[in-house]
């Protein structure tokens, strides 16, 4: 999950919005009076690495440094729409050179003022490689990126030449290539400011921020809860209607939702899969159902030898035809999600149905001929991580009866005890086979489903994927004249995954969600989040 922006074009996704918006559940409380200073917590889960923006590309930590920090755009919650925030104007005649113009007044939670500086000097942080950002190739655009992060070896340099300071209210960002979206990535959490008291302490500052954001920090509990609240002098155009956020980590999605039902939680993330059937009649009007950016998949570890080499792409396509997506969607998943067919989530513009082609159809027969003429399944064993915290067991579960029975390929889910565990794993290269990976829009262009994701080098390419035609089609993407063009190079590139499948594609998600009797006008966006700011607690 990261999350990015647009400045200038109007996307062809009025389609999701319409749904976005008609399928979103609000208050059923009749309008009920509110206090504008109460709190309201949130289901999440432990951030995976400290609260730098640059830091998370993860639900855990993203959620609350959006909430803590933001950047130059966002997304309009109820209309998917790029609306300026710190940024009051961002210019380009050329889809390479950018002119940005900040609005003044603006400042950090300490009181210090965000200016032009902030902006560069927290990029060029977040892109140099002794820094350790896991989010650093969001910044690769840039000019002089390969000089703060080179290839192999040590920095040339500190600062990426690309960024330009004119004075407090203006600097430019100059791109190795044009890129045509670039102003679609600038809302993603990476590209947020940082006061200048953050680099003397990064540390420091990871375990307790300060950003610009809407709410500011007020502690982080481990593993318990993290607590914000408004801020006073927050000059973005969505004031808070509410006290702040306390984030509450659960170890089950199960014991969220009995919070839930009792009023100890007020709005959740997800209801687990043992309650779909029934959370709509538990909750009445206060369920929500609405679409998501989203898709859910099973990666591998092509860093391993034994998953490496063309003829286990054949074994990986065995086992995607393996999976009766249709009956677990329908009856494990009881018809809240649909059975993908691409690797771009339905709804998001450049999203184009079947381009997994056949590999996305359940067929037995074909699904053991591929695995045995791949070489098959290395131990006959596929283990499948997964962190039990989201619930995703019974899904697991059933996913591995099916390659089962339709492979003889003996299939386990391997359970972590919680998100952050799980993502500490993929990420470190610790575990071997097969993992669960789902992947939100950062922004609604399915350039985010593709670059930032099976890019060489990308930051959420956890498979070790390298391909150099897909890096080729997303070079030749990124550079196009427009951004309808780059939709349709995308396209192409996607069509290379389908002849490597690096990840499976399961299905795409809904946001089945509900929220507490104590909160009213709850709505969710198209990127799975509640439009925090606009949340009541009733008075």
């Amino acid at each position: 999950m990261p999350a990015a922006t647009r400045a200038r074009w109007v996307l062809a996704a009025a389609t999701s919005v319409a749904l976005v918006a008609s399928g979103c559940s609000s208050s059923g409380g009749g309008g009920s009076s509110s206090d504008s200073s109460k709190t309201f917590s949130y289901q999440s889960s432990e951030p995976q690495n400290p609260l730098q923006p640059a830091n998370a590309n993860e639900t855990g930590g993203g959620r609350i440094l959006q909430n803590l920090f933001k950047g130059l755009v966002d997304y309009d919650p109820s209309t998917a729409k790029i609306r300026m925030q710190v940024a009051d104007s961002i210019d380009t005649s050329d889809s390479q050179t950018f002119n940005v113009t900040l609005k003044s007044g603006w400042t950090f939670h300490d009181g210090t003022p965000v200016t032009s500086q902030n902006f560069v000097d927290a990029w060029n942080w977040g892109a140099t490689t002794s820094n350790n950002q896991i989010n650093s190739s969001w910044f690769s655009d840039i000019e002089g990126y390969q000089d703060v992060h080179p290839a192999s070896g040590q920095p040339t340099a500190t600062k990426m030449s690309g960024l330009t300071v004119t004075d407090d209210t203006h600097f430019t960002v100059k791109l190795r290539n044009k890129v045509s979206y670039f102003e679609y990535k600038l809302g993603y959490i990476a590209f947020s400011p940082l006061p200048t008291a953050f680099f003397n302490d990064p540390a420091g500052y990871g375990q307790k921020p300060v950003g610009n954001g809407a709410y500011q920090f007020v502690s982080w509990d481990h593993n318990q809860q993290v607590v914000t609240k408004a801020y006073p002098n927050y000059q973005g155009v969505d004031k808070p209607k509410n006290g702040g956020i306390v984030f509450k980590m659960y170890n089950t999605a199960e014991a969220a939702y009995a919070d839930l039902q009792s009023n100890n939680l007020d709005v959740m993330d997800q209801v687990p899969p043992s309650a779909l059937a029934t959370y709509k009649s538990d909750l009445g009007d206060r369920a929500i159902d609405a679409p998501q950016g989203a898709i859910q998949n099973i990666g591998f570890t092509l860093y391993q030898p034994e998953w490496a080499g063309p003829d286990k792409a054949k074994v990986r396509q065995g086992l995607s035809m393996a999976i009766d997506r249709s009956t677990i969607t329908k009856t494990v998943l009881q018809g809240s999600r649909a059975p993908a067919s691409a690797w771009v989530a339905d709804g998001v513009e450049g999203y184009k149905s079947g381009q997994c082609g056949d590999f996305c159809n359940f067929d037995p027969a074909k699904a053991k001929q591929l695995v045995t003429e791949g070489g098959g399944v290395p131990g006959n064993k596929l283990t499948i991580t997964y962190n039990a915290d989201g619930g995703h067991k019974e899904w697991v579960d059933a996913v591995c009866n099916s390659i089962r029975q339709s492979t003889g390929v003996d299939c386990v889910g391997d359970p972590k005890p919680d998100f952050k565990t799980a993502r500490a794993a993929i990420t470190g290269h610790q575990i071997s086979g097969a993992f669960r990976t789902g992947w939100v829009q950062d922004y609604p262009l399915n350039a985010n489903f593709m670059a930032d994701v099976y890019r060489t080098g990308a930051a959420s390419n956890d498979f070790g994927y390298s391909s150099p035609q897909f890096d080729q089609l997303a070079d030749q993407a990124d550079r196009a004249a427009s951004v309808s063009d780059t939709v349709t190079g995308y396209q192409a590139a996607e069509k290379v995954l389908a002849n490597d499948m690096p990840a499976i594609p399961l299905w795409y998600y809904r946001t089945n969600s509900g929220y507490s009797t104590k909160v009213q006008n709850v709505a969710f966006d198209s990127f799975g989040n509640p439009a925090w700011t606009q949340v009541e607690v009733k008075g």
